[in-house]
């Protein structure tokens, strides 16, 4: 290396104790650990069901219980990995989210493993921006943030699969707790690695914005458990108009929290930046459908397909092969035609399997389910890659974390009240025994496509980043 080469390096990418594309990869690990344990939750969600004798509505609430704490956090994650520094904040993160995962796996009811899923949504909130915004200090130019972003995504979608393949088998043989135990080792081992080889950078200075945090919290949480209540006991009760309304004023307390604070958690003017603005849009009704749709899919193959938790998560390696191969097909997509004309191709691409899925009859294993399983595995890869690069891609110095946090923030934000609305929708239309109307479900899932679609539209299409 060079004397001028070496000088041109960021404190991040000179510090770097191994090669930075293999940095790369164990950091998206993290992103790789969430996603599998994710995967293997939702197919283990009718056992666990059976387990704990929870009905519809309370599992929903075990999965939201997580979302809701992640989509809260993450914002804050993002900003503390920008003040106190990358490395830090992930392994304490890290260390969070596998302390929570040994408390789900104990759990003897449902308080127990609602509190462990809030414990691993907050671990999981501090590890997955504080990461990207290592992988954003290693890589500084947009083409080259689009190009790992990629790879990213596709090390996320290999989580995707192996939860998939690898959950409902422990499902059956061992038992749910199963499931809770699998990142253990892999979040223990990924911590060691990033320790060892990721350099200790710190961040800007700056001050925590803990008014903001609790405010988009308690807003996030109070949204989602209103719907929630909803399903179980009507939208006019009580509890789901409380919880609603709560959610609506504390959301608008946030906006005046971050508009008078010296420190916002969100500078609010990000949101004036038309490519931030349409990526978290998008990137909200993307957790929403991505959310709602892998909680309704192992309940409709294993319902209404009679399939077993093992043939259901089998019969899903397609949606993960195909979002592995998407997202490391969609930097060259988007260098092509543009991240904005690149990400509606996405939309489209889903919303066509979605809908495919919702024709197809009750018949099992077919053409038809694993034809609509590959288009949704392939929007979600192009989707969701392109959305966050669109969103990331221009950040300047001291904004990864916030940026990301940000893009995470609002996926997650989307899945919380996505789920709930949903499910709600659903189990509603499902009649009074708490059965879940799947055809309403999905149908729900592809509205909230064709309104990402529209946002798009706002953009105007770029040119290559590479």
């Amino acid at each position: 290396m060079t004397s001028s080469s070496a000088a041109s390096l960021t404190p991040m990418q000179a510090g770097l104790r191994i090669p930075r594309g293999v940095a790369m990869l164990a950091l998206a690990g993290s992103m790789c650990v969430v996603l599998l344990d994710s995967s293997m939750v939702n197919l283990a969600g009718r056992s666990i069901r059976d387990g704990l004798g929870l009905s519809a509505g309370e599992l929903t609430g075990v999965v939201n219980a997580y979302l809701v704490a992640f989509a809260g956090l993450l914002l804050l994650g993002g900003r503390l990995a920008d003040v106190l520094g990358g490395r830090k904040v992930f392994l304490t993160g890290m260390a969070l989210y596998v302390a929570a995962s040994v408390v789900c796996a104990l759990a003897v009811n449902a308080p127990m493993l609602i509190a462990g899923r809030i414990g691993q949504g907050a671990g999981a909130a501090i590890v997955i921006p504080s990461a990207l915004a290592i992988v954003l200090a290693l890589y500084t130019t947009a083409a080259e943030r689009t190009r790992a972003l990629g790879t990213w995504g596709a090390v996320a979608g290999l989580g995707s699969l192996l939860g998939v393949s690898v959950g409902g088998l422990l499902t059956d043989a061992v038992g749910w707790q199963s499931v809770f135990w699998t990142p253990v080792p892999l979040g223990v081992i990924t911590g060691i690695v990033v320790w060892r080889s990721v350099p200790s950078i710190g961040g800007r200075p700056g001050r925590f914005d803990a008014l903001g945090a609790i405010t988009i919290t308690v807003a996030i949480s109070a949204l989602a458990l209103g719907m929630i209540a909803a399903s179980e006991v009507g939208w006019d009760s009580p509890v789901a108009v409380i919880g609603i309304v709560a959610g609506l004023a504390f959301l608008a307390a946030f906006v005046v929290v971050e508009h008078r604070s010296a420190h916002p958690l969100v500078p609010l003017g990000v949101f004036r930046r038309k490519p931030v603005a349409t990526a978290g849009t998008v990137t909200l009704l993307l957790g929403a459908t991505l959310s709602s749709l892998f909680f309704f899919l192992p309940l409709y193959q294993q319902d209404e397909l009679g399939m077993s938790a093992l043939a259901a998560g089998m019969a899903q390696i397609p949606i993960a092969v195909s979002i592995i191969i998407a997202s490391g097909l969609a930097p060259l997509l988007a260098q092509r035609v543009g991240v904005p004309n690149a990400l509606r191709i996405a939309l489209i691409v889903e919303l066509a399997g979605i809908l495919w899925l919702t024709a197809n009859p009750a018949t099992g294993l077919s053409v038809h389910l694993v034809g609509s399983f590959l288009l949704i595995g392939t929007g979600l890869g192009l989707g969701l890659v392109n959305a966050t690069a669109m969103a990331v891609r221009d950040s300047a110095d001291g904004e990864a974390g916030l940026l990301s946090g940000l893009v995470n923030a609002t996926q997650q934000l989307g899945g919380a009240i996505g789920l709930a609305a949903l499910a709600g929708i659903a189990i509603g239309a499902g009649g009074e025994h708490g059965d879940v109307a799947f055809t309403t479900a999905f149908l729900g899932a592809s509205a909230l496509l064709v309104i990402a679609f529209a946002t798009t539209l706002l953009t105007k299409p770029d040119r290559a980043t590479a």
